[in-house]
């Protein structure tokens, strides 16, 4: 089926209780494990293209790759820009065929953040696409420390942006490989209480697989975004397939042995979040 955005998966989400995966791509590979698993699961999937993943194939091949997947896919996929920090790019991840357009001003004060993410807002929209933005920052892992979300400006943000999805800081953070202390509960009801716009977790690896399925169900957490742990099954599974033999070269076969494990990684990641 064609490419949907991120409004048209979300909406369904937030009124029925249950969450999106927003997978996070760096090639081929992995993006057509996470829409296998997807189909294997009967779900939607949001297939990703953060800063590392740009850095290495240009946007506009990336659109191209997320629009095959998608009209071969028999569930809804959603081609989405992860952390734009640039006008230019968003617009260049428009015309190279994207549907959802995350702009990061997180780092910004809050007044310039919500004026340039409203712009984003206002482009998107104008081209019939999505638009998510990020209030509070969400730091890294042996990196940028979290800002927490403050609701108030959380409402602010959502009112004033008319973003799709927003993105919030509430215990999360980018590139955890260990699944530790749990998100800011009292935070997300605070927040959930001043907007209705569907809420995005980033950093989503390190949230305990019980959390993820209870907020997915009793939440307007709508989308978590996972990539840490879909890395690492990717790198173990590269590591089986190089070791089984040493005089082994060809990397389309090696590539080819690490597709069912990152399929059965991507699946336990997505039921998770199912309805």
């Amino acid at each position: 089926m064609p490419l949907v955005t991120l409004a048209d998966i979300l909406q369904p989400a937030l009124r029925n209780g249950y969450a999106v995966a927003g997978l996070v791509t760096l090639g081929w590979e992995d993006m057509r494990a996470y829409v296998a698993a997807a189909e294997a699961e009967n779900c939607p999937v949001i297939l990703q293209a953060g800063p590392s993943c740009r850095a290495h194939t240009p946007l506009p091949i990336l659109g191209k790759m997320f629009s095959h997947l998608a009209e071969n896919a028999s569930v809804p996929v959603v081609a989405h820009l992860d952390h734009g920090y640039t006008t230019d790019e968003c617009r260049e991840a428009l015309e190279s065929g994207f549907t959802s357009l995350m702009f990061d001003g997180s780092r910004k004060p809050l007044a310039e953040n919500i004026a340039e993410t409203a712009a984003i807002a206002e482009m998107a929209h104008a081209a019939g696409v999505s638009c998510e933005g990020e209030i509070g920052f969400v730091g890294y892992a042996d990196g940028e420390n979290s800002a927490g979300t403050d609701p108030d400006e959380a409402a602010k943000f959502a009112r004033e942006t008319g973003v799709d999805a927003m993105a919030i800081s509430v215990g999360n953070v980018h590139l955890q490989q260990d699944q530790q202390g749990g998100l800011d509960l009292p935070r997300i009801r605070a927040i959930e209480a001043v907007t209705d716009v569907p809420l995005v977790i980033h950093g989503g690896s390190g949230v305990p697989i019980d959390q993820r399925r209870a907020l997915a169900a009793g939440s307007k957490i709508c989308k978590f975004n996972i990539g840490t742990e879909l890395r690492m099954a990717f790198g173990a599974a590269l590591r089986d397939a190089v070791d089984q033999d040493p005089n082994r070269f060809d990397r389309v076969q090696i590539l080819k042995d690490t597709h069912a494990p990152v399929v059965a990684a991507a699946r336990q990641v997505l039921r998770a979040f199912k309805g």
